[in-house]
């Protein structure tokens, strides 16, 4: 396909990610970012195997490499601190020909927008609407300007402003049941072996520690609590005491070192998987095409997916309309799979059913790693990079 003039609206991981492998098919790209700064969502991200594939495929393989996490082992202990499981990951490694990349969201940001060009992205100004008329798409911006283009993509994530567009009809987003506070601290031993991906469970909360390169863990604390909860930071490690009194040991140790400052909180929504991902000139990508619940530590993944899918499908297909249709074909079923899969996961974890919960407590207690590692190969085996 010849070179096309393409608008991004959003210049997060799917946003910038898309950026990259449109230009490296030669197509001009030119982002916009309602905030006026880039500051990344949330503290790291674990970017599994398939996300990984595509960023080596995109030339940055090097740089993540030299910026994330060695994550070898996961291991899964009780409240009170009894290690129920401990496993190696290597072989899920080996399996997939990837280790995982755990990593500093603004370190992801960072190489992505060096590769992307700082210059090709406007910050401070939003899209809430655009049209399409005589073959272009013509994004309308905050400020009141219009530009017209031969393809837009909505990577505005959950909150799209674009979504509806192309779904012709209001998605709500769908509270999953429980609250999220993460952030970033010193890796020490009395926490967590410092290569291993470390999570305590009980009474239906989920206690996690990563290591994401740098010297530091990535952890978040959930807790299922209603919509709406009273949000307020002075009192976040208050709360997350009372929360996770009487827990092990190297839990209290994490609440008592806290800095709230640093620490994001985040009610945890997804979307029902939509039925169609483009509307003619107007492309959907990343969480504004299937925000979900990160239990899976798929929604960068799948955003990375989606940008790559659409570069290479602009390049085999002359045609623009053939091109965006195979890249719904391709897309739709694979990421309402993924969504549905962690929905179920968040319930499972979080105790929408006490008796599920409670069985797959029991289950933990017998996990040699087999079924877990299984879980995580077919989702990394169902990309678009072998």
């Amino acid at each position: 396909m010849n070179s096309l003039d393409i608008i991004i609206i959003g210049a997060g991981i799917g946003g910038l990610t898309a950026a990259i492998a449109l230009q490296q098919q030669g197509h001009r790209v030119r982002l916009f970012d309602r905030k006026p700064e880039l500051t990344p969502a949330g503290s790291a991200i674990s970017i599994w195997p398939n996300g990984v594939k595509v960023l080596n495929a995109l030339g940055l393989g090097d740089a993540i490499a030299a910026a994330s996490g060695d994550m070898q082992t996961m291991s899964y202990s009780d409240r009170e601190g009894k290690l129920l499981t401990r496993f190696s990951l290597q072989p899920l490694y080996e399996t997939v020909n990837q280790t995982a990349r755990p990593i500093a969201r603004t370190a992801l940001q960072r190489i992505l927008l060096a590769t992307a060009g700082e210059h090709n992205v406007t910050l401070g100004i939003s899209c809430d609407f655009a049209e399409q008329r005589d073959g272009k798409t013509i994004a309308h911006f905050s400020d009141g300007s219009q530009l017209a283009a031969d393809l837009l993509i909505a990577a505005d994530g959950t909150h799209s402003k674009l979504r509806d567009l192309v779904t012709g009809q209001k998605t709500e987003r769908r509270y999953c049941g429980y609250v999220n506070w993460n952030g970033r601290i010193e890796a020490t031993s009395d926490l967590a072996p410092l290569t291993e991906w470390a999570q305590f469970v009980g009474d239906h909360k989920r206690v996690s520690l990563m290591p994401m390169g740098g010297g530091l863990f990535y952890f978040f604390f959930d807790v299922p609590l209603p919509a709406g909860t009273p949000n307020e930071r002075s009192h976040y490690k208050e709360e997350l005491s009372e929360h996770f009194q009487g827990w092990a040991e190297p839990v209290r140790r994490l609440v008592e070192r806290l800095d709230p400052a640093t620490i994001a909180r985040v009610e945890i929504h997804d979307i029902e998987p939509l039925t169609s991902l483009i509307n003619n000139r107007l492309v959907l990508l990343g969480d504004s095409a299937h925000a979900m619940a990160p239990d899976l530590g798929q929604g960068g993944c799948q955003a990375m997916e989606d940008a790559w899918v659409l570069a290479q499908l602009l390049t085999q297909h002359e045609d623009l309309s053939r091109a965006l249709k195979a890249y719904d074909e391709a897309r739709l079923e694979r990421v309402a799979s993924i969504v549905t899969r962690a929905r179920k996961r968040a319930e499972t974890t979080h105790g929408h059913d006490p008796v599920v919960t409670q069985a797959w407590y029991r289950e933990l207690a017998y996990e040699t790693g087999e079924a877990v590692l299984k879980g995580i190969e077919k989702t990394v085996e169902g990309g678009p990079l072998e």
